[in-house]
């Protein structure tokens, strides 16, 4: 959740990414699973909650919805976790717009792992390998979590006008 684009009245929102960033993230002996869950779900409702209020019939773009947050929650262990079957009652994209960018690129783009957070590998300190496993299961349990939707995969792309151009002819074929 990228914080420059909240509402000041929603500015909660980035401080408990941030808090759970920076207190739980790096002591997850110390939290259950299920802890973590519960405070990644106040992110999970209010992008509901943002979709319930936007006017019906106008096209929505969500950056991951609730799909990246469930998928992070099941690799932290909550798997079973009555919020995630809650989470999937949400109401349910059109259509999922699915970038699929290898861990080696995303690897390059954080500046070797200088960027990262806790909640981006594997391991108490990021390296390679540990982002890549992580964003390989990530990857694999986020498209578990979508497999029953109509998703458009759109393969990495060496720029970003050509992926945006992608975007932008699956949503003129998707809406109009």
């Amino acid at each position: 959740m990228d914080d420059t684009r909240l509402s000041p009245e929603h500015a909660l929102i980035g401080r408990l990414r941030r808090n759970v960033v920076q207190d739980v993230a790096p002591h997850r002996s110390a939290w259950s699973p299920e802890f973590f869950t519960t405070l990644v779900q106040t992110a999970v409702v209010h992008l509901r909650d943002q979709l319930l209020r936007a006017d019906a019939g106008t096209p929505v773009v969500v950056d991951s919805y609730y799909y990246k947050l469930l998928a992070k929650c099941r690799l932290a262990g909550a798997g079973e976790s009555p919020l995630l079957a809650w989470w999937r009652t949400f109401p349910r994209p059109n259509r999922v717009i699915y970038l699929d960018v290898s861990p080696e690129t995303t690897w390059q783009r954080s500046r070797q792992g200088a960027d990262l957070n806790l909640l981006e590998h594997y391991g108490p300190q990021p390296d390679r390998d540990g982002f890549r496993r992580y964003q390989t299961d990530l990857a694999k349990v986020m498209r578990d979590e979508i497999q029953d939707l109509p998703v458009t995969v759109i393969e990495e792309m060496g720029r970003p006008e050509l992926t945006a151009a992608a975007i932008r002819e699956v949503l003129t074929h998707e809406f109009g």
